[in-house]
């Protein structure tokens, strides 16, 4: 174990596209343990990033849900993030807590006043979809193949289009599941809150692992600021400007810079999500 010698620092931002606000935003972020951000990690730590497909009813409902139901199930399960029988019971865990939840809402939604009118019973029926990336570090040097130095290993699991980027000296490294700009399109993969069918959902899931030295920073984002991330010219430039942004103080600056980008027409008026974790010595 490497806990004497390395930490680490996790944050998360999330923003609304622009003319929308907070309550509206469908992207969601989910860590664990949910320390503040200046806490040094000594322990495992797990994240869940979801973007809601807005064309799917309460999205953004499913999206927190999601993400937090893969935090917490990648928590409890580090088996997860391998793929096979523990994917699918994590999935199918996930969605069988969608008509309970519904349910409550749907009383909610009548106790308010507001009974769900007849065309929203019909798009529920559809279910709701997200993207998701789950992600877990673990303090580990043993099963590093090069090295005895310090070291946290860290898994992932993407589907969809929300990506993980890992830089070595602010340098893009490995990124995963997208790798480059022009793989991102209109109908990425999707995890649907009606979706019975748990092995299906594992098999368009994508899966791998990595390690991270003191030094070393693993950046998650939903598609529009990943899409941006890798449409830089100058990779370095574009990581400067993401670690501007340490944590939740600076949200808005974070919206600002945001919206400097789409005037520019750089990045793509979208919910974005970013999740910065940091890896220390000490």
């Amino acid at each position: 174990m490497t806990t004497s010698t390395s930490c680490v620092y996790v944050t998360h931002l999330v923003a609304p596209k622009y003319g929308s606000t907070e309550a509206e935003c469908e992207d969601a972020v989910a860590v664990l343990p949910g320390r503040p951000h200046d806490y040094m990690l000594q322990e495992p730590l797990t994240a869940g990033v979801c973007d809601g497909a807005t064309e799917s009813a309460l999205a953004k409902d499913w999206a927190r849900l999601l993400s937090r139901a893969a935090a917490e199930h990648a928590m409890r399960l580090p088996d997860l993030l391998a793929g096979g029988t523990a994917f699918e019971e994590f999935a199918a865990a996930t969605v069988a807590q969608w008509d309970p939840w519904l349910a409550q809402y749907t009383q909610m939604r009548h106790a308010e006043g507001r009974p769900l009118k007849w065309y929203e019973h019909s798009k529920l029926a559809e279910g709701a979809y997200a993207t998701l990336l789950t992600v877990r570090v673990d303090p580990d040097s043993d099963s590093h193949p090069d090295t005895s130095e310090p070291v946290w290993r860290w898994r992932a699991a993407a589907l969809g289009d929300s990506c993980l980027f890992h830089l070595h000296d602010n340098r893009l490294v490995q990124a995963f599941p997208v790798v480059a700009v022009e793989e991102f399109g209109t109908t990425p993969d999707l995890f649907g809150s009606r979706n019975n069918d748990a092995a299906l959902l594992a098999r368009r899931t994508r899966f791998t692992e990595g390690w991270c030295q003191p030094g070393d920073r693993l950046l998650l984002m939903t598609d529009a600021l990943a899409a941006w991330f890798l449409s830089v010219p100058d990779q370095g430039d574009a990581v400067c400007q993401l670690l501007e942004f340490a944590g939740p103080d600076d949200l808005g600056g974070f919206k600002n810079w945001l919206n400097s980008l789409r005037d520019r027409r750089q990045l793509r008026n979208d919910d974005v999500a970013l999740v910065r974790i940091d890896f220390e010595g000490r």
